[in-house]
């Protein structure tokens, strides 16, 4: 079956067929498609002076209001700053994923045609939160405990308290991409940015829809136990505006 094409605009994606298991709200995938996606690589920085400045601007660019009810940095004016503000950050591919009735999946990726780098588990129904997203910005903060001799990457810490426009909705989990992630990623690798439903065999499943959304992300690392991913908007338009936190307190 022919992928579909990159596009900029929210789009249906056909899929293989899968079955959607009542008991357990998973993926079973029918014919599970040939999974040709690549190892992520190992880039290095530049250079010493280059990933300090990156940092130098990152910690600047949330300076410096602070919500009282979770502590990352926020901005009180109801957006962020324009796409071309940010600096010195590493662009990477982002999909928000599931069924409409269970929780959403977050997966980066270096580029589309890649093996996740990270997949969380976050703590709100999928519905919920693309609904959320619809009527404007949405900030999600993702916090863990610091631990004095603990030499985990930040990205690796497998649980964290997640608050969502400063509201404590729950946990979110980090996992290893399951054969289901891979197959989905596998469906999408030739969508660039772009929201649609991937048609399972289940005429109405008892979790609704699976549905996507991706889309470029800036990563901007502040330090060792700070990170963010910003969507980006394409052409600057006003569509959905996301941006995901990562901070050990």
């Amino acid at each position: 079956m022919p992928s579909p094409s990159p596009t900029r605009s929210p789009r249906i994606v056909s899929a293989t067929p899968r079955i959607v298991s009542p008991s357990s709200g998973n993926i079973s995938p029918l014919r599970s498609p040939p999974i040709s996606l690549e190892q992520p690589s190992n880039k290095k920085s530049r250079s010493k002076s280059s990933k300090i400045f990156r940092r130098f601007r990152s910690v600047f660019k949330s300076f410096p209001i602070i919500n009282p009810t979770c502590k990352i940095p926020v901005s009180l004016h109801g957006s962020r700053a324009p796409e071309g503000h940010i600096h010195g950050g590493t662009r990477m591919t982002g999909t928000l994923f599931g069924h409409r009735k269970t929780r959403i999946n977050f997966a980066i990726q270096q580029n589309p045609r890649s093996i996740p780098n990270l997949v969380l588990e976050l703590a709100v129904p999928t519905g919920k939160l693309l609904q959320d997203m619809g009527t404007g910005l949405t900030r999600i903060a993702l916090e863990c405990e610091k631990q004095p001799s603990d030499k985990t990457k930040l990205i690796d810490e497998p649980i964290w308290t997640m608050y969502c426009n400063g509201r404590k909705v729950g946990y979110a989990v980090k996992r290893e991409p399951t054969e289901d992630d891979l197959s989905i990623m596998q469906t999408l690798h030739a969508v660039s940015m772009g929201a649609g439903v991937i048609p399972t065999e289940v005429v109405d499943p008892p979790d609704g829809e699976l549905t996507y959304m991706r889309a470029q992300f800036e990563r901007v690392v502040g330090s060792k136990d700070s990170e963010t991913f910003y969507m980006m908007n394409p052409d600057g338009n006003n569509g959905p505006e996301l941006s995901i936190f990562f901070v050990r307190i």
